[in-house]
């Protein structure tokens, strides 16, 4: 019988964290799916990785060892045809779930069928796993300071960034509805987020469950680096996004996320793609 929820992990050059990341879904107060990809690793992950599955051999563990790196998206969609389960997690190497995590999304998600991302508070960590910050800002019952939006979050998400993206549980059903990732974005959340909240409601459980690791090698880091294809993806995003406007609500989030991105290419002096989100912007501003 197939598990109700997967944990799709994907691994690159994160010998040092993934047995921590494999080890918190075997953690799970509910029995979870696993499915491993390692996606073309040069350091030792793929050895740590089959140390670990040895070391559990009463899991059934599914594994997909690329030869070459196809990046993110290709590979977790190469799992997610592997699974048939009813709802998704994609976790990072180098981020670890806490024990209740599954069993709380499963508590919020199966009776929202309208839900197709449930999300969560976060704690982020360093590379020895010591406490940095929460997410959002936490008082003495860790429950969140201020009132994190749920429901319709099309305008929100296409506005600001406000979701931690290890936090997110899918609906297999709308995942898989949409194509699952993008494979020509060099990586994933916005644009998953935006597609799904563009028809389907998203919930928040008001509890840390996650912890994000801080890395300096991390995309988020080098995202606005000369050569780095993030901020190409984001422009793709944005333009996919200007087809999705509906009203004149989330023609303003559009232009203050346009206006966002182009001040980072300026400041980094990637003048192109200024060049090319200034274009969008008046684009965006002329749409009647």
């Amino acid at each position: 019988m197939p598990s109700k929820v997967s944990v799709i992990c994907l691994c690159y050059n994160h010998e040092e964290f993934v047995e921590a990341a494999l080890a918190s879904v075997i953690a799970q107060t509910y029995p979870t799916e696993l499915i491993v990809v390692d996606d073309a690793s040069s350091d030792d992950s793929v050895q740590r990785i089959k140390g670990f599955i040895s070391k559990h051999a009463d899991r059934s563990i599914q594994t997909i060892f690329n030869e070459k790196n196809l990046g993110n998206c290709k590979a977790f969609n190469a799992a997610l045809e592997l699974t048939n389960a009813e709802y998704i997690i994609d976790l990072a190497a180098d981020d670890i779930l806490l024990p209740n995590r599954v069993e709380e999304g499963l508590n919020n998600m199966s009776t929202r069928p309208e839900v197709a991302i449930n999300f969560t508070n976060a704690n982020y960590i360093d590379e020895n796993g010591r406490y940095v910050k929460s997410h959002y800002a936490v008082d003495d019952k860790e429950k969140s300071k201020i009132l994190v939006p749920e429901g319709d979050l099309f305008a929100e998400i296409l506005k600001r960034y406000f979701i931690c993206p290890p936090t997110l549980m899918y609906r297999a059903s709308f995942l898989k509805a949409i194509g699952g990732y993008d494979e020509e974005l060099a990586y994933e959340d916005l644009d998953i987020m935006l597609r799904l909240s563009r028809n389907h409601a998203f919930s928040f459980t008001d509890k840390i469950l996650v912890e994000k690791r801080i890395l300096s090698t991390s995309m988020a880091s080098l995202q606005y680096k000369k050569g780095n294809k993030q901020l190409n993806s984001t422009l793709r995003i944005c333009k996919k996004s200007f087809e999705m406007i509906q009203n004149r609500t989330e023609k303003r989030a559009l232009l203050q996320r346009i206006l966002y991105e182009a001040k980072q290419a300026f400041m980094h002096k990637r003048f192109l793609l200024f060049a090319a989100f200034i274009t969008l912007g008046f684009k965006t501003i002329l749409q009647k």
